[in-house]
């Protein structure tokens, strides 16, 4: 019988959840090139060289790839024949490792977690709890995956409940042009097919814990119905010309990954759920040796990837910039910002909607007229940084306060992380306003360009309060014009009609 130590197992889960908030999988790396160097869209190939540029940093400087250091998910499966030497429950070990984790000084992780989910959503401070599903099996070992999953992607989670006979590609087709950008493609994508509901969608959710092995499986041909869904999928939803970033282009997803079981005569669960490009998970197995700890990869497997300015770049003062400049920029456009700009993510749209519908008013140093606001909630620094990771969060969340901020703050432009919905782009071209975009998963690239930074308002609300940065060249791309243009809505259509016309391998 093998005897698993507590803290054997509580080291393992911190070990595994500090290495994959630095260390992409290397499958994942190399999927990402191969993507990179087949691109033709410049605007989709350039998003790709700063996801892969990150990632080689974050690895070197063991820093996060992702400022949404994500929600905790772990897939146990305990042998019937291991016995604990251990206090806590199976349950309360995990989250001892997600707090250490989280918590280490060294690589202080984003604490995302709120309790009471319909009420006061109060951060939990450390991350915890996690997000557990076990299952005892035979054997003598406790075998482990976890994952730490970004709210970017996890909110673009689907399932639907389909008649027997309808067609599931047709359904993802349909579906994936619903999602946006917000889930920061180019990812995978996990299908959970069969069972209930809930089965369905914790298939998809653990089918991500798998390498990329799509173009292994096209060599050889598949051998079942899943396989061949799996090519189908890929193939179809390529063709769709979304892109990276959702800017257009040859590559959406780089695998598709598909469990599934069986199922009522009445029923056709299927549920979807997408991996963005701050892809997280590890495996690990407990035999009663001890701690079960990640080996590290070699730098030397990253591609040295550069990102160089071109000859159309804008360079933008921020601290000069005019409406009148501003609406001479083009959708699609790259700019280089320096100055300063405020930030604020839902929370504090919340909160000031609140204070002027009170006659209170905004704090003196939340003055955003002819400004820029950053749609981000960063990681806390640590050592000599002046900012942890900082990239941007899904701006469509945004939407519903757009319209009211511009009207009452005078507000110039707003940054980040894919597209804005038909409410947000109305509000953008009735107030002559832009929307730039940032790369969602260059969070430690991005901060690198934060010179300075300090908390303005709002400090109760940790990483959602708001902040003052100043910046020095950080790259964004023009995605709402002040026509209310929108790169989202014309960069994949045209990349659509190129696949279809010029019949371009798009896998």
């Amino acid at each position: 019988m093998t005897v698993i130590r507590q803290d054997d197992f509580i080291d393992s889960v911190a070990d595994a959840l500090q290495f994959i908030s630095y260390y992409h999988p290397l499958d994942f790396v190399k999927a990402v090139h191969e993507a990179y160097e087949r691109e033709q869209n410049p605007a989709a190939r350039d998003a790709m060289a700063q996801i892969l540029i990150n990632s080689r940093m974050c690895a070197q400087g063991h820093r996060p790839i992702c400022q949404d250091t994500g929600i905790v998910t772990v897939f146990l499966k305990i042998g019937m024949d291991v016995k604990w030497d251990a206090e806590l429950s199976v349950a309360d070990m995990v989250n001892e490792g997600v707090r250490r984790a989280y918590t280490n000084p060294d690589n202080v992780l984003r604490a995302s977690i709120l309790e009471d989910p319909a009420g006061a959503r109060k951060n939990t401070k450390d991350n915890t709890p996690a997000v557990i599903h076990m299952e005892v099996v035979k054997g003598d070992t406790v075998d482990v995956q976890v994952a730490a999953k970004g709210g970017g992607s996890e909110n673009k989670s689907k399932l639907a409940m389909l008649n027997p006979s309808d067609s599931i590609v047709d359904w993802v087709v349909k579906t994936i042009p619903t999602m946006g950008a917000g889930w920061c493609p180019p990812g995978m994508l996990g299908i959970g097919i069969g069972g209930t509901a809930e089965k369905a969608a914790v298939m998809a959710k653990e089918s991500l814990m798998d390498p990329i092995d799509i173009h292994e499986l096209r060599e050889r041909g598949p051998s079942n119905r899943v396989e061949e869904l799996r090519l189908e999928i890929m193939e179809e939803v390529n063709k769709l010309g979304i892109g990276a970033q959702g800017l257009g282009g040859l590559t959406t997803v780089m695998d598709v990954k598909i469990m599934d079981y069986p199922t009522h005569a009445a029923s056709l669960p299927v549920a979807m759920i997408p991996n963005c490009a701050a892809t997280r998970h590890a495996h690990f197995v407990l035999d009663g040796s001890g701690p079960a700890l990640q080996t590290p990869p070699d730098i030397n497997d990253w591609p040295d990837i550069t990102w160089e300015v071109g000859e159309n770049v804008r360079r933008v003062n921020l601290d000069t910039v005019t409406r009148e400049e501003a609406a001479q920029w083009q959708p699609g456009d790259t700019l280089l910002l320096s100055g300063k700009m405020l930030t604020g993510r839902d929370a504090a749209h919340k909160k000031m909607k609140e204070l002027i519908e009170s006659g209170e008013g905004l704090p003196a140093e939340v003055d955003l007229k002819g400004r820029f606001i950053y749609y981000v909630g960063p990681v806390d620094p640590v050592r000599d940084e002046v900012m942890g990771p900082a990239g941007p969060t899904t701006a469509t969340r945004m939407d519903k306060f757009t319209d009211f901020i511009l009207e009452h703050t005078g507000l110039l432009g707003m940054i980040g992380k894919a597209e804005r919905g038909p409410m947000g782009v109305e509000a953008i071209k009735k107030h002559r306003a832009v929307y730039l975009m940032a790369v969602g998963g260059a969070a430690y690239l991005v901060s690198k360009a934060i010179t300075s930074a300090r908390v303005v308002a709002f400090p109760e609300m940790g990483m959602e309060a708001i902040y003052e940065f100043e910046v020095k060249d950080m790259p964004v791309s023009v995605a709402v014009d002040a026509n209310g243009t929108s790169v989202h809505e014309i960069g994949p259509k045209i990349w659509q009609a190129k696949i279809a016309e010029q019949a371009i391998d798009v896998v």
